[in-house]
Parts: structure tokens; C-alpha cells; sequence
């Protein structure tokens, strides 16, 4: 098994999240996506992905790609520990947090969304940053919304970490690189806090990843 990814991609730190949890170590091939004009537009990696974006694993002879589907393989062929609620309500608000999240923040926010915004549209750093900020901003507003009406326990979605806590973690590291706002999160930052004490989470940080960067 060997995951390709990249120390800052939110969608990587997610991957990584799920394999600690299901204590699974695959090895580790790093894409640098800013390195030569980003890594994962040549060579091997170009022709592994046709989407030129991180994470995939290959497994088994199968290239898997996009984030949720990688971590969704894993629930299937290791179920324990579970990373969804058993009941049926509750796994449909955990994933709908989950792509709140995925679907709607993070895409809009992505690396080649930003380039393109300051290179091909002409956008100066300033207004890429308010773009991001708004986005990010208005999102995680939503999200504590849901959280603060679905959600309950230590975690998100009970006292154990699943899924809607895999994503919500890095997107709340992202935001802060771009000083996005977030005093007024407390429930998603509580979460935050109980995750920051789980080892699975803290061996995922970017900061310690084998391809960290300053």
C-alpha cells in the first residue's frame, strides 16, 4: 500500500487521520505540488493521477483517488474502529458535515483555484486572502451551525473520532494559516482541542509529516 501525498494538503492530512485511527501504515511517497510548477502535473505522478491532484493510494494493483472515497475504502475494508455512527440519522449528518466541508469549503479554496485567481485573473495576495477568508469564514459558520444542532459527545458525532472530526481538523489548520477568524466557533474548536489530544490526529499534523516544509 502507498499513499502519495503532500505535508499541506488538507485532503492528505485527512488520509492520514483515517490510517492512524485504523492503525495502518502505508508507505509514503511525496508530491511536492509547488516544487517545478507542482509535482503532480509531471512524471509518474502525472500519468498515476489524471486529476494532477493529492492524495491517491495504490493498493492491490488500484490507483484510488479523491480524499472521502480513500477514507470511505477504508470504513468498507476495515471496519473497526468505526469512523460512522451505527445509527442511520446520524451517519447521514456526519457525512453531510463531512462534505460541507470537502464539497463546498475546500474546493474553493484549493491550491489551483488560488493560482488561478492570482495568476491567470491577476488577483494581488490581498484579495486572493479575502477570498479565502470569505469562503472559509461563511463555511465554518454553517458547519457550527450543524454541529451545534446534530452533533454531540467529545467529538462531533459522539466520544469517538469519525469522519466529520477527519475533516474538520485540517480545514480549521488551513484557516488558521490564512488568519481566518474563529472566535466564533466554539463547538467546532472544542472539538478541535479533544482531537488535538488524540494520537492519531497528533502523528497526522503537517508538522510532522516526513516532507515538512518551514
Amino acid at each position: 500500500m502507498r499513499f502519495y501525498g503532500y505535508f499541506r494538503s488538507s485532503a492528505a492530512y485527512r488520509c492520514r487521520i483515517a490510517f492512524n485511527l485504523k492503525g495502518i501504515a502505508p508507505d509514503f511517497a511525496p508530491v511536492h505540488l509547488r516544487r517545478g510548477g507542482g509535482e503532480q502535473f509531471h512524471g509518474a505522478y502525472g500519468a498515476l493521477n489524471p486529476q494532477h491532484l493529492v492524495p491517491a493510494l495504490e493498493v492491490d494493483g488500484q490507483i484510488l483517488t479523491q480524499s472521502l472515497a480513500i477514507i470511505e475504502w477504508l470504513e468498507e475494508t476495515r471496519p473497526e474502529p468505526a469512523l460512522l455512527p451505527k445509527d442511520p440519522f446520524e451517519r447521514a449528518h456526519a457525512r453531510a458535515f463531512a462534505l460541507a466541508i470537502a464539497a463546498e469549503i475546500h474546493p474553493l479554496n484549493n491550491l489551483r483555484v488560488l493560482g488561478y485567481l492570482k495568476g491567470t485573473l491577476g488577483h494581488d495576495q490581498a484579495s486572493v486572502d479575502t477570498w479565502y477568508r470569505h469562503w472559509v469564514d461563511e463555511g465554518l459558520a454553517a458547519c457550527e451551525a450543524l454541529a451545534t444542532r446534530n452533533g454531540h459527545g467529545r467529538f462531533l458525532f459522539g466520544d469517538t473520532p469519525g469522519l466529520a472530526d477527519i475533516c474538520l481538523v485540517p480545514q480549521l489548520y488551513n484557516a488558521r494559516r490564512f488568519h481566518c477568524d474563529l472566535s466564533g466557533l466554539p463547538r467546532l474548536l472544542a472539538v478541535e482541542a479533544a482531537a488535538g489530544e488524540h494520537p492519531a490526529f497528533a502523528a497526522a499534523h503537517p508538522d510532522r509529516q516526513p516532507d515538512a516544509e518551514p
